[in-house]
């Protein structure tokens, strides 16, 4: 009866595709780059999420109790997202007068510019996930291109060795095969990863959106959309039409 071969004298397993040759170890190296690009993007979009999300919170605690626009921006930290889209705005309501918008009405004017602003946003949270969604539709054919190479090379063997035993053609064959689960093993995260993170991503714009039509709101006629008149609930209201004035405070 064969001795059977110990798990560490087992000259078939993953360790042993470094020894495939060059194009098994390209395969593995373009999956585990694939891999850990994955993983970077699905992380920092995380990190990203995290901080809008807490960004919106302070929004509704602070931005609108504030007893002008002004003050409200300056309550938001620099560089946030929020605060770029307010800035925006109140830049288009404070240069409003001049040539190029003469024929352009402070309503328009005030809304291309926070729908530009809110779009740059939401194309910072969108960027990588084409990657992501690439990684996930691919990695299982490169994975499967690897294998196909492997089983060619160990038929070939085989065939110069004239020795066609089921020892011969299961170790190889099934060494090769692993390629195919390292592609899986790449693509399921990245699909998984992309479905969560467009979902949360939805969420997320659409509290953005929800913040500037309250603030275009705010500065064309001087009331938040759906907000009491009481003066915890908004900014101090301003004369209908007063954006600019608003602006200047």
């Amino acid at each position: 009866m064969d001795t059977p071969i110990a798990p560490d004298n087992n000259p078939y397993g993953p360790m042993a595709l470094l020894n495939g040759g060059p194009l098994s170890i390209g395969v593995l190296a373009i999956l585990a780059l694939m891999s850990l690009s994955s993983w970077f993007i699905i992380l920092t979009k995380l990190w990203d999420q995290r901080r809008l999300r807490k960004s919106a919170r302070v929004v509704e605690k602070q931005f609108w109790t504030a007893s002008s626009v002004k003050e409200a921006v300056e309550r938001l930290p620099k560089g946030d997202d929020y605060r770029y889209i307010a800035d925006d705005g109140l830049r288009a309501a404070s240069h409003h007068e001049g040539r190029l918008t003469d024929h352009i009405d402070l309503n328009e004017w005030i809304t291309m510019s926070l729908q530009r602003a809110t779009q740059n946003v939401g194309g910072k949270l969108q960027s990588g996930l084409g990657w992501l969604a690439s990684v996930g539709s691919t990695a299982p054919f490169v994975g499967l291109f690897g294998t196909v190479v492997g089983i060619i090379k160990a038929l070939v063997s085989i065939g110069l060795s004239g020795q066609p035993s089921i020892d011969k053609v299961a170790g190889p064959v099934g060494e090769a095969l692993i390629m195919t689960a390292f592609g899986l093993m790449v693509a399921v995260p990245a699909v998984l990863g992309y479905n969560w993170l467009v979902s949360r991503n939805k969420a997320i714009q659409e509290h953005l959106r929800n913040f500037q039509a309250d603030l275009h709101a705010y500065l064309v006629g001087g009331a938040r959309v759906g907000a009491s008149e009481t003066a915890a609930a908004r900014p101090a209201a301003a004369p209908a039409g007063a954006a600019a004035a608003v602006a200047r405070k």
